[in-house]
Order: C-alpha cells, then structure tokens, then sequence
C-alpha cells in the first residue's frame, strides 16, 4: 500500500500537482483583524495580496492546531497504513508542533505516522514534497522514503529577493537578517534558509540586478533535478527571471508558483523567489 504525503500549505505547491501526486496539504490560517482565512482555500492569492497592499489592517498568521492534523492522519488512514508527513521548518512556525502532537489525537491506532522537520519553507520545501511523493508513487517503503527526503533536503536550496524587510521584521520572522534592518531604503535585500531560518546573504540596489542575483545562482549548480520559480505580487519579475532561466536550463523542469498567502504576510509586495533541487548523487 503506498505511503501517503502530508505536508502545509507553505510549500507553496500548485494545485494541479497536488492532485496528479496525491499530496494532502494541510492550510495555515490568515487574519485580517478578526476575519481568519484558510491560506489558499477560503482566500485565493490574488484576494490576499490586493489586501495586503490596499488594506488598512495588517495580516498576521497562525499554525493549524494539532486537531486538524490528527482528521487529516484519520482520512488518508482509511487509504493507507503510513503517513509521511514532511512540515516547514520548526523555527518559522510551531506547524511541526501540532503535526508531531496531532498522532496522539487519532482514533485511527494501527497506523504508522512520520512526521520531518524540513528546516526549509516555500520551493525550498515543495520541491522536495515533490520527490518524495513521486517516489512514493514508484513504491518505496516508509524507511526508504525517510531517508530519501532527509537527502533531498541537503540538495535543496532557495534563495529569495525581498523589496522590503517591513513585513517579516513586523511579523517576527527576521531570523538573523536582523543586521540589514539598518540599510538605506534603496538597498534590496537577498535571504536564503540557514539552520532553519531566514539568514541574510546579499544587498542589491534594484530589481533588475535581484533578478540578475538570482539567475547567477541557478547558474552555479551543475546538475539540477528541477527549479520552482515563485512571487507574491511581482510576476513580471518572475516571469523575466523564468525567461532567463529557461535559456540555460532548457532541459530542466521549471515550475511556478504564487507564494502563498500565509508567507506573503511576511514576504510583502514585489518579493519573488527561487528553489533548487539538485539531481541526486551530484
């Protein structure tokens, strides 16, 4: 019987790939004040981000409780007697709390529940939920699927341009980019996840040359498995850097996404994304 796939809504897969997969995804909830939205399902992207921008009320977040972790695990028990349940990183969200604490809540007993702590989010993330879905599609064993995530995730890799640290510094999520909280308003920031946070890596001036920073690091690796290209509002930007992109790597399956609600609260307007998997043995 196939292992299922249990992850959040922060890996900020697209539907159609959910379901070609069987990947169940468990959605983090947005506010509004006192409205409260399950990220992807009761607001859609482009809902959030024009209240994001136009809005008066500043979102926040909050992890899914251990309860609906446990009705999930109970579902896909009716279907399977293993659940692999791979969850953003511990140190962006209690998410791997309520996952790890929903097994206690099941009425289902006789069913075996893993649960990782990726220590990435966003494509950084969903590209690994990706390969391990499809390896549990090919039959692998739980043990087999455990271990091939934790390899996948040492070959993942996710880099992100931020056109403001606004709103992860209000929402808490600085991490150790704290430093480039003193630069000048012109200066762009570059983070990517170390230890399972947000860390800083670079500042640009503009854009365009965000855009160039990134294409440079997908052009550093030599042997790509695949690439999730993502943005909250800037799918100009996005777009011009999947253009570039795809010029070199045309052999390369490059996948796109909007960043999903939740992770814009912290992302703003006009952050856009890159993630790497590298091929494996490489």
């Amino acid at each position: 019987m196939t292992v299922r796939i249990v992850t959040d809504s922060l890996s900020d897969l697209a539907s159609d790939l959910v379901g070609k997969l069987d990947i169940t995804v468990v959605p983090l909830t947005v506010l509004f004040g006192h409205e409260t939205f399950l990220d992807r399902i009761t607001i859609t992207t482009d809902e959030f981000y024009h209240r994001l921008v136009h809005g008066d009320v500043w979102p926040a977040s909050t992890q899914p409780s251990p309860q609906d972790f446990a009705n999930t695990y109970d579902k896909l028990a009716e279907m399977s007697s293993e659940i692999l349940v791979i969850i953003l990183s511990s140190k962006l969200s209690g998410t791997v709390q309520s996952a790890t604490a929903g097994k206690r809540l099941m009425k289902t007993k006789k069913c075996r529940v893993e649960v990782i702590d990726s220590q990435t989010v966003a494509g950084g993330l969903g590209l690994v939920v990706l390969a391990a879905a499809k390896k549990a599609q090919e039959g692998l064993s739980m043990d087999e699927l455990i271990d091939f995530t934790g390899k996948a995730l040492k070959r993942s890799h996710f880099l992100v341009y931020f056109d403001t640290l606004k709103y992860l510094t209000k929402g808490g999520r600085i991490g150790k980019a704290q430093g480039f909280l003193g630069s000048v308003l012109s200066i762009k920031p570059i983070l990517n996840i170390k230890d399972g946070e947000m860390s800083p890596v670079t500042r640009v001036r503009s854009n365009s040359a965000g855009i160039a920073y990134l294409n440079n690091y997908v052009n550093s690796f030599k042997n790509i498995e695949s690439i999730l290209i993502e943005h909250t509002t800037s799918v100009e930007s996005a777009d011009e850097l999947a253009k570039i992109i795809a010029a070199a790597h045309s052999k390369v399956p490059i996948l796109r996404s909007t960043v999903a609600p939740v992770l814009g609260t912290y992302g703003g307007p006009d952050a856009f994304a890159v993630s790497v998997l590298e091929a494996e043995g490489k």
